[in-house]
C-alpha cells in the first residue's frame, strides 16, 4: 500500500501539468473556429479535477522516493496519461473506439507514430495539433518535464529520471542537481524545435502544418496531418528540413546541451555514439539507394537517393514518416530498416530501440571474448573512445539485450497466434517495442493500425509502452520481488 501512496503526490502534480496541455488544440480551435473548443475545455477540467483532488487528498503524505516507488510513477505516468488524453479523440470521433483511442494516444506519448486513424486530412486542426503535441510532449519525457516541478513540492526526482531516461549509463550528471538537468535538456529541446518550425515554414508548409510536424518531428513520433505522409507535398526541400531534424533529433540531447552550454561543436566529435550512428544512417542511404537503383525501382541514383535518404532516415530514427510506399520495394530494403531502427538512435535522444551506445558496447564485449579465446590470460577491459566501460554496464547490456529478443520473440509469437501473417507479426512488434511507428504488410507505411483486432491493438499498446521505458521499468513491476518489503 505505501508504495501506491509515495506516488499518487507526484502523480498528481504531473497530471495537472499535463492537463495544462489542453491550451494549445484550445488556442488552435479559437484561431481556426474549429467547433471543438467546448470538447478540448471540458477534457482540460476533467483531467485537471481529478488530478487536483489526487493532489489535494495526498498532500500531507511526503514519503522519500525509492528506486521501485520511481518505477511505478513513470508507468502510471505514461499508461494514466494515455488513459486521459484519449477524451478529446473519443468525443471528437465518431464510431471510435476506446481500444483504439488508447492505442492513438499511447502511440503519441511514447513518441511511436503508429496510427489507426485515417482521413487525417479532414480532422479539425486542433485534433491534429492535440496528437502532434502528445508526440513532443513524450519525446523528451513527461516525467523528465515534471522534474522541474517536483523538487519545488519536495519531492525528489532522480529515481524517476533514472527511470524514464533513455540509455545504459543513467548515473551520469550534466548539472550537480536533477532539476536543473531537466531545465536544461528541456531548454535545449525547446530551441531546436523552434529552429525546426521556422524551417518548415520556409521549406514551404502552412503554419499549421509546421507546427504539427515541428511536434512529431522533434519527438520522433511521425504523426502527419496528412494521409499520405510527406508525400502530400512531393518537395525535396521539405523532405531535405525533416532529414536534418530527424538526425538531429535521434543524438543524444545530453550532448546537444552539452554543445550549447559550451558554444563549441566539441561536444560533438568527441561523441563516439554519435559518430558512429552517422555513419550507419548515411552508409546506409547511400547503399539502399543503389540497390533500390540496381533492381529498377528508380531510374537513376539521385532520385533513388532522395527517396532511400528520407524513408531510411524516417525508420532508423525511429519517426515513421514516408514519402513513398516502401513496402512495395524489394524486401531486402524495408527489412534493412527495420533492423536499424532496433539500435540506430542515441541513447537520450527522443528516438526508441537499444541505443547504439549498447549496440557499440555490446561489439566490443564480442571482442573481447575472441581475445579471451585467444589469449585466455590477457586482460582486455572494455574501452569505448579510450575510456573504461565497467563491467557491471556490460553485464546490464547483455541482461537487457536477452530481454529484449525475448520480448520481440514473444510478441511476435503473440501477433501470429492471433492470426496475423509472418511479416505483418513481425513488422509491427519490431515497430511498436522500437516505437517507430509502420511496419510492413497490412501494418505498411500506406495503411493503419485499424486493420487489427481489438486484442491484437492492445499487446501492440503494450508493446510501445514496453518498448518506451526500456523494457526493465514495465516489466519489473510483474515481479513478486517488487511488491515485497
Amino acid at each position: 500500500m505505501r508504495v501506491f501512496l509515495a506516488v499518487l503526490r507526484p502523480l498528481g502534480v504531473i497530471g495537472m501539468a499535463m492537463s495544462l496541455s489542453h491550451l494549445v488544440p484550445i488556442m488552435v480551435s479559437l484561431i481556426y473556429d474549429d467547433g471543438t473548443l467546448r470538447v478540448f475545455c471540458i477534457s482540460m477540467l476533467f483531467n485537471l479535477t481529478v488530478t487536483l483532488i489526487t493532489f489535494l487528498a495526498t498532500r500531507n503524505l511526503k514519503y522519500d522516493l525509492k528506486p521501485r516507488d520511481g518505477m511505478l510513477l513513470v508507468v502510471l505516468a505514461w499508461s494514466g496519461g494515455a488513459a486521459f488524453a484519449t477524451l478529446p479523440l473519443l468525443l471528437l470521433i465518431p464510431g471510435l473506439s476506446f481500444t483504439d483511442a488508447y492505442f492513438e494516444a499511447i502511440s503519441g506519448l511514447t513518441a511511436s507514430g503508429g496510427t489507426v486513424l485515417s482521413g487525417l486530412d479532414s480532422l479539425a486542426p486542433s485534433l491534429n495539433i492535440w496528437r502532434a503535441l502528445l508526440v513532443w510532449i513524450g519525446g523528451m519525457g513527461v516525467i523528465v518535464l515534471a522534474m522541474a516541478i517536483l523538487p519545488l513540492l519536495g519531492v525528489g526526482g532522480r529515481q524517476m529520471f533514472k527511470a524514464e531516461t533513455p540509455g545504459p549509463m543513467k548515473d551520469q550528471k550534466l548539472t550537480p542537481r536533477i532539476a536543473e538537468t531537466a531545465k536544461g535538456l528541456w531548454m535545449v529541446y525547446v530551441l531546436i524545435s523552434l529552429a525546426c518550425l521556422l524551417a518548415y515554414r520556409y521549406a514551404g508548409m502552412s503554419w499549421l502544418d509546421a507546427w504539427i510536424h515541428m511536434f512529431t518531428t522533434m519527438g520522433l513520433g511521425g504523426f502527419s496531418s496528412h494521409d499520405a505522409s510527406f508525400a502530400h507535398w512531393n518537395s525535396p526541400a521539405i523532405e531535405a528540413v525533416a532529414i536534418v531534424f530527424m538526425l538531429i533529433a535521434c543524438i543524444n540531447f545530453g550532448t546537444h546541451f552539452l554543445a550549447f552550454r559550451a558554444r563549441s561543436p566539441t561536444p560533438y566529435i568527441r561523441d563516439p555514439e554519435m559518430r558512429m550512428c552517422m555513419i550507419v544512417i548515411i552508409a546506409s542511404c547511400i547503399g539502399i539507394a543503389a540497390y533500390l537503383m540496381a533492381m529498377g525501382v528508380y531510374p537513376d541514383f539521385w532520385t533513388a537517393l532522395r527517396h532511400a535518404s528520407f524513408n531510411v532516415v524516417s525508420v532508423a530514427s525511429t519517426t515513421g514518416y514516408s514519402s513513398t510506399d516502401y513496402n512495395l520495394w524489394p524486401v531486402f530494403a524495408p527489412m534493412w530498416m527495420l533492423f536499424l531502427c532496433s539500435f540506430a538512435t542515441c541513447s537520450g535522444s527522443t528516438g526508441g530501440g537499444i541505443k547504439m551506445i549498447r549496440a557499440q558496447l555490446l561489439y566490443i564485449q564480442i571482442y573481447r571474448e575472441f581475445i579471451k579465446l585467444l589469449h585466455p590470460n590477457a586482460v582486455s577491459p572494455a574501452k569505448l573512445d579510450g575510456q573504461v566501460v565497467e563491467n557491471k554496464v556490460i553485464f546490464s547490456i547483455l541482461a537487457f539485450l536477452f530481454i529484449y529478443i525475448a520480448s520481440l520473440v514473444s510478441i511476435t509469437l503473440v501477433l501470429l497466434a492471433s492470426g496475423l501473417d509472418a511479416v505483418t507479426a513481425f513488422s509491427a512488434a519490431t515497430a511498436c517495442i522500437n516505437n517507430t511507428g509502420p511496419g510492413l504488410n497490412l501494418v505498411g507505411p500506406a495503411t493503419t493500425f485499424a486493420v487489427l483486432t481489438d486484442f491484437q491493438t492492445w499487446v501492440c499498446s503494450f508493446a510501445m509502452l514496453l518498448g518506451r521505458l526500456e523494457l526493465f521499468t514495465l516489466l519489473i513491476l510483474f515481479t513478486p520481488a517488487f511488491w515485497r518489503y
